[in-house]
């Protein structure tokens, strides 16, 4: 590329990123100043949040034009920052937006990029302004000879400040020739010095920023990690169910086949030996299940809601669920592992009941009434005082869902009652 092409490309970038940012900004700010006025007000709250969404929607259009300029005209590719998660509902995805660091990133490159489109307008302003003075000698030779007699006003040359001479005769078009040569110089480097400073701040303000990459790219590990994690104990547990339970049961049955079949043998030692065999067999095969269960309940493959009144049939103190959550992934239902999370809180929560609270009643209440979070409360009517530092497993159960960044809430005063909310987003973060 040669040092002319290079330069008209610098000035047709700064032409085109001054057009580009004074859209922008004016565009940005007629949305954004009247939506964040209308948000101190109760009454017009919706109507100035959607006006800020709607600004910062434009925001991040405005800044995806100046990146494709960007590398387009400087051939300097910026890439685009980590995509926005969605939210579930009106609220969520309203949260999300408003939540998107980026949008906001691009807001204030639209602000700050009026000062530097008002310099890239003045470079191209005063490279334009140039070439007009250098053509006045042509253009004297080609429009200014007039017949004699005839009187003309003398020529003025122009330029981006308010200096300038009179041209009256032709002579007097050289002067103006080397005022005009000095515009188009000076307006070619200030447009070199305009295009890197504005390649530098596209590329520090609408970048994806390292921070924002790594904390993107931790979340989608840890989320990929929890479901792998949990499909691996779904494994394990049919795993369990098809293999060794399977073969216990046989042994169970065949040992018990053989005690039927020692009535005719004389010798009591053997008949013992069987039956301690079958004991264990049982009992081997009971702790199975048991492990088996606290891997993976069986119950969570017909839904969190099934799941959670199969453990409150079985609770010593008599429970009741209600549940109000979707039933399909369509519909917003929790992911696999947030659903095995939740149970393994709730089952915690109704044996800490039973040991600690001499309660009459538990109450089970699962919904999701926050858009994207799913609550899980258990209520209980007894003595009430637990504390989650005094080692009761509510400290394990806040790191459980601290791993999916959910939180714990409890509320049990002396004399009770006791009420522990558990939130939980309906997937974990970086989960598409």
């Amino acid at each position: 590329m040669t040092t002319f092409q290079r330069a008209g490309r610098d000035v047709l970038y700064n032409a085109l990123g001054s057009l580009v940012g004074f859209f922008g900004f004016f565009v940005v700010v007629f949305t954004l100043v009247p939506g964040l006025a209308l948000t101190v007000t109760v009454a017009a709250t919706v109507v100035g949040l959607l006006l800020v969404t709607v600004s910062l929607r434009l925001a991040g259009l405005v800044a995806a034009l100046h990146r494709r300029l960007l590398a387009r005209m400087l051939g300097d590719v910026v890439p685009s920052p980590t995509p926005r998660q969605p939210g579930f509902g009106v609220l969520g995805r309203l949260d999300s937006r408003l939540r998107y660091r980026p949008g906001w990133r691009s807001v204030g490159f639209v602000l700050v990029k009026l000062p530097v489109a008002v310099l890239q307008a003045f470079t191209v302003a005063s490279v334009i302004c140039g070439l007009i003075d250098v053509s006045y000698p042509v253009s004297w030779l080609l429009f200014r000879q007039s017949p004699p007699g005839a009187h003309l006003g003398p020529l003025h040359t122009v330029g981006p400040l308010p200096l300038g001479m009179a041209v009256s005769s032709w002579p007097a078009t050289l002067p103006a020739t080397l005022i005009g040569a000095g515009y188009v110089l000076a307006g070619v480097w200030l447009a070199r010095g305009m295009a890197m400073v504005d390649r530098r701040l596209i590329r520090g303000m609408l970048g994806p920023r390292k921070l924002d990459e790594r904390v993107s790219e931790l979340e989608r590990t840890r989320a990929l990690a929890v479901d792998d994690a949990a499909a691996a104990l779904r494994r394990v547990e049919r795993d369990l169910h098809d293999g060794a339970q399977m073969r216990l049961a046989a042994l169970a049955m065949n040992l018990g086949m053989a005690q039927e079949k020692l009535d005719t043998v004389d010798d009591p030692s053997v008949r013992e030996l069987i039956d301690a065999a079958h004991r264990n067999a049982v009992h081997a095969l009971a702790d199975l299940r048991d492990l088996a269960r606290g891997i993976h309940p069986p119950a969570l493959d017909n839904g969190l809601a099934v799941a959670l009144e199969s453990l409150a049939a079985s609770s010593a103190i008599p429970a009741t669920v209600s549940a109000h959550i979707p039933g399909s992934v369509a519909e917003g239902r929790p992911a696999p592992a947030i659903e095995t999370i939740a149970y393994f809180c709730a089952a915690e929560l109704i044996a800490n009941a039973t040991k600690h609270s001499y309660a009459n009643q538990i109450k089970i209440e699962i919904y999701t009434e926050r858009p994207g979070f799913l609550q899980l409360r258990i209520c209980d009517d007894g003595i009430g005082g637990a504390e989650q530092a005094r080692g009761s497993g509510l400290d394990g159960l806040a790191q459980r869902v601290s791993t999916v960044d959910g939180r714990i809430g409890i509320s049990s005063p002396p004399g009770g009652p006791t009420v522990v909310t558990v939130e939980l987003p309906l997937r974990a973060s970086g989960e598409k």
